[in-house]
């Protein structure tokens, strides 16, 4: 191992251990946190509810999904003003596809297509059992979430974004399951 490693790999192991006793944050990214945290009791991550991909043609992105992949079922087109966006869901069995198009000017999908012209993935979505104690708990972690309170999301349940600078990158929506 090369010698700046070697110091690099010392000082991370010296500075795991914090005053209070809880593991500090390890990498750049502000979210990263060591393994070692435990999982809060009032709150539980559950499944991935769905992969939503922005679309630069949302009537063309819906036949893919149902003419050549050969999905079972795909959504209407659902127009979501108090989010900027029309939704189509591909049902996958296990999980879905969202897709999604941008409605008016200041959708922030939108921005996306801007710098992403042929689409692609803009997050993904994981249910928790309880949005508000785990909003408390990602908060006193270091967690940023994009707004203050949870909205209702496309499926009328509460939703919350998280913030991809502290997640590795990924923008990620937290879902209420009830």
């Amino acid at each position: 191992m090369n010698r700046s490693l070697a110091l690099l790999s010392g000082r991370l192991a010296r500075r795991v251990a914090s005053p209070m006793g809880l593991p500090r944050r390890i990498g750049c990214s502000r979210g990263l946190v060591s393994q070692a945290v435990k999982h809060s009791a009032a709150w539980k991550l559950g499944h991935l509810n769905h992969v939503a991909i922005a679309v630069p043609d949302l009537d063309q992105a819906s036949a893919f999904w149902r003419d050549v992949m050969q999905a079972d079922k795909v959504s209407d087109s659902v127009a979501l003003p108090e989010h900027g966006v029309y939704t189509v869901f591909v049902e996958l069995g296990n999980t879905k596809i969202e897709l999604l198009f941008p409605l008016g000017d200041k959708s922030p999908i939108a921005g996306f297509l801007a710098k992403n012209t042929s689409g692609g993935i803009h997050h993904i979505c994981i249910n928790v059992s309880d949005i508000g104690a785990a909003l408390e708990t990602l908060r006193a972690r270091g967690v940023r979430a994009l707004s203050e309170e949870p909205k209702i999301g496309a499926h009328g349940l509460p939703v919350v974004f998280l913030h991809p600078k502290d997640c590795g990158g990924v923008l990620v929506e937290l879902e209420e399951k009830r």
